[in-house]
């Protein structure tokens, strides 16, 4: 846990030619102390959680497929844990999470136990991380599409092997990698390059078990310049689970993610015109 303040996010700047953002939205553990106030568990519950909930080596996975590409992608990455806010939920009832106390602030476990009081006030939480993030990664989308008139947005997760309680659509195909895709923002020619770069690794199947990806509010829906996909791979596949080290396979990934990435920033390739 952190002692200091921490800045909520970090852009890492690209090649101004290109328009791919990676988000790494999941991939920290830290927690300012003022934050870590209000949670409910104890110290060695808490690690469990954050076992659980982060999405490991994810922000090293993006470093390392960002340092290969010929054009730099730019990144956006969480310096905090998804345990101070997510960035990723909406703020509001579109939320289909807050049905198991999980939308933009936390308050239930993975595993559905308390993780704030009853009356915890999140507004704080909202104002002081959320819609300063939101709004960062807004400016970002659009300077990309200043530089180049577009912007891609390739969003890394990693997911457990076997479903947790929280989740809503767990029945569903566990594959090695799973693509979540969004009906306006993500173009067919955008998943099938994806699914050319991943396919090494055993397979990749579409919004199962986790849908749709992640577009600043002020685009979504309505900015055909803006494209996105989200990638999740499954944790067995390149670590230990359920937060250990990660294994050889990070290296391989890194290589398809930055196929990927390079794939859509080619000026001739423009998955988001349609």
């Amino acid at each position: 846990m952190s002692t200091v303040p921490q800045p909520s996010f970090r852009l890492l700047p690209g090649s101004p030619e290109s328009p791919v953002l990676l988000h790494v939205p999941h991939g920290s553990r830290t927690i300012p102390e003022e934050v870590r106030g209000g949670i409910l568990l104890d110290d060695g519950a808490l690690e469990r959680e954050l076992d659980h909930i982060t999405d490991s080596h994810t922000a090293e996975l993006a470093a390392r497929a960002a340092t290969v590409c010929a054009v730099r992608p730019w990144s956006y990455v969480n310096a905090l844990s998804r345990l101070v806010v997510d960035p990723e939920r909406f703020p509001d009832e579109r939320e289909e999470m807050r049905a198991v106390g999980m939308g933009a602030v936390y308050t239930h476990t993975t595993h559905r136990e308390r993780l704030r009081g009853p009356g915890f006030d999140q507004r704080p939480l909202l104002e002081r991380y959320f819609h300063p993030y939101a709004h960062a990664m807004t400016e970002a989308v659009d300077a990309r599409i200043a530089a180049t008139g577009r912007a891609v947005i390739v969003d890394v997760h990693s997911y457990p092997t076997a479903p947790l309680p929280y989740e809503l659509h767990g029945t569903g195909p566990r594959p090695p990698i799973c693509l979540g895709t969004d009906p306006f923002h993500t173009p067919p020619e955008l998943r099938s390059l994806a699914e050319a770069a991943f396919a090494r690794f055993g397979g990749t199947g579409v919004d199962s078990p986790f849908a749709g990806t992640y577009v600043p509010l002020k685009h979504y829906g309505t900015d055909r310049r803006v494209s996105a996909l989200m990638i999740e791979i499954r944790r067995d596949t390149y670590m230990s689970e359920p937060g250990g080290p990660a294994g050889p396979e990070l290296d391989a990934l890194a290589e398809a993610l930055a196929e990927l990435v390079e794939a859509v920033g080619r000026p001739s390739s423009r998955p988001g015109a349609r």
